[in-house]
């Protein structure tokens, strides 16, 4: 990858997710210079100018303006955050092939620049997308991955954090699967500091292994209580954005559960799912083999062949 020393993020959609993102980057200091990109180029400068009038009291300096996909050549990364919301009446295999044609022609164009950095796919449904996404840019899978169960591993360790009353920096558990509705978490590799969640569960009378259950199903549908309170969400992801893109510029090698490229991974082969990974300056460094019991390998193997069953059925 050429584009190693840029700090250089190009944003694909300037909606409530991109600018919720951008946001993040500003306040955090995540990159030295932001191109806001959008169908919309009014909205997409009025955005950066927005931004940019608040960089007096930002971490650090910063050059945020809207651009096009020329724009996208020497990146070292480009985050996706543009398609189409599902309509009424509409099915998600019409959303998908909606969505996958948006991204299809997004992707070709980022390519046509000359771009080698890294793409990072947030458009839902997302495990799907990103891997329209690395078909139609041939870059190396390890240089494209998606959000993937990135934000659903946030909101676990938040409502575990506020059950437990232990700071949610020191709650190590994880979201795996599709970025939806099969998605489950591995309690059988949690833990609290270094003590396993399930031990703390059975040391203390005030906890039991059945609220576990409903904090994971309060993790599920989290997304569609939102909604329905304030029709989108968007301020978690674009944190978990943010945090991704400081991984990957800090070269960090930060664990991060995100929709990743796995061959043969319990039964799930050459296709995207949320797995936790390794991510520095050149992607992915690394999908960490965790070891899972029978049942746990059956959810998983599960939440691949629905995604399967999406890509074979996709006009792609």
């Amino acid at each position: 990858m050429n584009n190693n020393d840029t700090r250089k993020v190009v944003l694909v959609g300037a909606g409530l997710v991109g600018m919720s993102y951008a946001y993040a980057l500003v306040n955090q200091g995540g990159c030295d210079e932001l191109v806001l990109i959008d169908l919309d180029y009014n909205k997409a400068e009025g955005e950066a100018m927005d931004l940019s009038h608040g960089l007096a009291y930002a971490p650090k300096d910063m050059k945020i303006y809207a651009g096009d996909y020329k724009d996208c050549h020497n990146a070292g990364l480009v985050v996706i955050a543009a398609g189409a919301n599902q309509k009424d009446g509409e099915t998600r295999l019409d959303l998908l092939n909606k969505n996958a044609k948006i991204i299809k022609s997004i992707v070709e164009k980022i390519m046509n620049s000359g771009f080698k950095g890294i793409l990072l796919m947030t458009t839902n449904p997302v495990d799907i997308m990103t891997y329209v996404a690395y078909k139609y840019s041939k870059l190396p899978h390890r240089q494209v991955f998606g959000s993937g169960t990135s934000l659903d591993s946030a909101r676990l360790r938040y409502l575990l954090s506020n059950y437990l009353n232990i700071d949610s920096k020191n709650v190590h558990a994880y979201i795996v699967g599709e970025h939806g509705d099969s998605e489950f978490p591995l309690w059988s590799n949690a833990s609290i500091g270094i003590k396993p969640l399930l031990d703390v569960i059975n040391e203390h009378n005030e906890f039991n292994f059945a609220d576990l259950e409903h904090i994971y199903v309060d993790v599920r549908d989290a997304a569609y209580k939102i909604i329905e309170k304030k029709k989108s969400t968007y301020y978690g992801i674009g944190m978990a954005l943010c945090h991704i893109t400081k991984a990957i510029f800090n070269d960090s090698n930060s664990i991060i559960p995100v929709s990743v490229y796995v061959e043969n991974y319990y039964g799930v082969d050459k296709m995207y799912i949320g797995m936790p990974a390794i991510i520095n300056r050149q992607g992915i460094r690394e999908v960490l083999k965790i070891h899972m019991n029978k049942v746990d390998q059956d959810r998983f193997k599960n939440s691949g062949d629905i995604l399967k069953e999406f890509i074979n059925k996709m006009d792609i």
